[in-house]
């Protein structure tokens, strides 16, 4: 169990010495600080500032600025005084790739730069040797000298740092001993933060970037587990790098950021979105101020267990049990965790049911309706739901009947067949009621959905451990007292290491409802982070076997974000998946047209995963796991990649995108889109 929080039942704050930047605090008592960076020329000092100011007025509390050169950060001086006019006071942040001089230069104007600790004064030549212990002491020797200036300057200056490590950008040297691994991430950053406290110098926040949520998770915890050996306490900096756009690249960091926040770290944040960086603050906020809720209310909340058997360090899947849900869809450890979608609204209007369904299905060819969920509550409704059964298992779905606790209807009395799914919530208190049901479900051939708290598992111990698993799915839907730190993501945690302490693997529904949320959300990105958290923590936790997204009553939009959740937590993939950088002042085309403009030629290549890149500054190891890359080289030039191999140098960029699609022919990896698919991109 790692040593950075109490418990991953509950979120617990990770306290961190208080780092100054400008004039506000990160870290310590401080609130999750908001940051985001410009995308302008950082040498068109007019659009920097224009940008920067609107960034500020959307609650942007911290700026960064890329400094790829000395005259770019020559140009720092003046975009300070330019928004200091205007009364704009947010402090600026320098990013910082290779050039020693353009940091030292950079400190004089601003009062944080950003360093990359795999590519400042380090040259990546990808070369394959092994250091001896004394040739790695030279190498770390020469960062020593490398970098003391700007340590030094920054302190005499009184400006901040972050160390920021990105998965894609490890040297050679540290990639030679370590691997492209989280380890080798935590040990890049530690190499530096070593030569600063040898200075005396600790104003640092410390960062683990990665387009990989998994990745970056266990990175971030890593870190902290070895800062916590080393008696350091440093604040963080939490993102996902290369994210993406829209939905997907909301999802993508929620996942990532969401789950360490719940784990109780994190100081400030930054979502880097493939848009303009003012529809980043949005959902910074969100996730923000969803997890100070959360730290608030543990100040007032009674310790509780402080056990998780969870490994916080690697994402194996739970072992379960195979359940045959039907002929096309089972579950278990060898299969995908399935979708289910609540389809009270399409069962309970006035339009026809078979038309609404066989609608849906139509549509969502590439995203089935895998698991449909119906609340039942008397004859009536039952009557009815016998008359239209036959819909509800239609191309290999299967039926989750939801029959309240309260209800009379005899459970011999349902005729929708064996691959019936009978769900009930189980309150406190109710063994012999929990007996009964369950005894006749697998009387009858039924499955059985158990909503149960996992505080009351061990109250049921005898009667579970006697049923055949096979037949079980648990569940949860969180009633939580109005101040608790406990959240839903700790609950599923809990209910799962108490079946595992019972010897029980039957698979685990995760249900994304309001009551399961932080606080009532208004509004579907409210609802999306929500479900983005929840999920994406869980799945990446190896934990999982069933999701639905039920606080939207239209099912197509349900279904898809479904799909999306178990995508961006790399469970399960649906469609293509882009790697695209937030771009910034080295970016050497039109990020955001570029993205869109490729994602309709090749949205329709379910499992390829493609990486459009502004530039290569961090290497091609940036694009990490990306099956191709699309790569700015130079103006109006672009670079193809399969893997970390540059193909293609210098291509036109208006002959880019066929160049593209013939790489991905030449390595098989093409398939013409169906009529229904190019009807979609049309």
């Amino acid at each position: 169990m790692a040593s950075y929080c109490a418990s991953r039942f509950k979120t617990v704050r990770r306290t961190t010495r208080e780092v100054i930047v400008g004039d506000i605090g990160v870290g310590a008592e401080n609130p999750i600080r908001i940051q985001s960076m410009t995308t302008t020329d950082t040498q068109d000092v007019e659009a920097t500032v224009e940008q920067a100011a609107a960034l500020d007025e959307a609650g942007c509390e911290i700026i960064r600025i890329t400094a790829p050169n000395v005259a770019a950060a020559k140009c720092l001086r003046d975009i300070r005084r330019k928004l200091q006019k205007r009364r704009i006071y947010a402090p600026l942040v320098a990013d910082i790739h290779f050039l020693p001089s353009a940091a030292l230069e950079a400190a004089e104007h601003v009062e944080k730069i950003r360093i990359n600790p795999g590519n400042y004064a380090d040259k990546k030549k990808f070369a394959v040797q092994e250091y001896s212990d004394g040739e790695y002491e030279r190498e770390i020797q020469r960062l020593y000298e490398d970098f003391s200036p700007l340590v030094k300057r920054c302190r005499q200056l009184g400006r901040s740092m972050r160390i920021g490590t990105n998965h894609g950008s490890l040297s050679d040297r540290i990639m030679n001993r370590y691997g492209d691994t989280p380890l080798g991430m935590v040990e890049s950053a530690l190499e530096f933060l070593r030569i600063a406290e040898s200075h005396n110098y600790r104003q640092i926040i410390l960062s683990m970037k990665a387009s990989n949520p998994k990745v970056m998770i266990e990175a971030y915890r890593l870190l902290v587990d070895r800062m916590d050996q080393e008696k350091m306490n440093y604040p963080l900096h939490l993102g996902v790098t290369e994210a993406g756009d829209g939905e997907d690249g909301r999802i993508k960091s929620a996942i990532g950021i969401g789950s360490l926040l719940l784990d109780g770290l994190g100081d400030t944040i930054r979502v880097s979105l493939t848009e303009d960086p003012v529809y980043e603050i949005p959902v910074a906020q969100t996730l923000a101020q969803k997890t100070m809720k959360l730290w608030q209310d543990a100040l007032f909340a009674p310790s509780g267990e402080e056990h998780d058997s969870i490994d916080p360090y690697h994402f194996t899947k739970r072992e379960t049990e195979t359940l045959n849900l039907s002929q096309e869809c089972q579950t278990g450890k060898n299969h995908p965790p399935r979708v289910i979608v609540n389809a009270d609204s399409a069962f309970s209007s006035n339009e026809d049911p078979e038309t609404q369904l066989a609608a849906l299905k139509n549509k969502l060819t590439d995203t089935p309706i895998e698991g449909i969920f119906l609340s039942i509550t008397d004859e009536k409704e039952l009557e009815a739901l016998h008359k239209n059964a036959h819909l509800f298992h239609a191309n290999g779905s299967f039926l989750i009947l939801s029959i309240p606790s309260t209800s009379d209807i005899p459970l011999d009395s349902i005729k929708t067949g064996n691959s019936t799914v009978i769900h009930r919530k189980f309150p406190k208190g109710q063994k012999e009621a929990f007996q009964s049901f369950t005894q006749r479900c697998q009387t009858q051939g039924f499955f059985a959905a158990i909503d149960i708290h996992p505080d009351e598992i061990n109250h049921y111990q005898e009667i579970l451990t006697s049923l055949n698993p096979t037949k079980l799915i648990f569940t949860l839907e969180n009633d939580k007292p109005l101040i608790s730190p406990f959240h839903t993501l700790g609950l599923y945690r809990k209910l799962a290491e108490k079946l595992k302490n019972l010897g029980i693997a039957s698979p685990i529904w995760i249900r994304n409802t309001a009551k399961n949320a932080i606080e009532h959300s208004e509004t579907f990105l409210d609802r999306l982070l929500e479900a983005s958290v929840l999920s994406g923590a869980l799945l990446c936790d190896g934990l999982g076997d069933f999701v639905s997204f039920e606080t939207e009553n239209d099912i197509e939009r349900a279904v898809k974000v479904s799909y999306n959740l178990l995508q961006g937590a790399g469970a399960r993939i649906s469609k293509t998946e882009f790697v695209a950088c937030p771009s910034c002042g080295r970016t050497l085309f039109d990020l955001q047209a570029t993205t869109q403009r490729i994602r309709e030629k090749t949205g329709h290549l379910k499992g390829v995963k493609i990486a459009i890149m502004g530039c290569i500054v961090n290497g091609p190891g940036e694009m990490a796991d990306a099956d191709f890359g699309y790569v700015g080289g130079a103006p109006g030039k672009i670079n193809l990649y399969v893997g970390k191999d540059c193909i293609k140098y210098n291509i036109p960029a208006d002959e880019a995108d066929q160049s593209l699609i013939d790489l991905i022919k030449e390595h098989g990896r093409w398939a013409d889109p169906t009529p229904e698919q190019a009807m979609t991109s049309s």
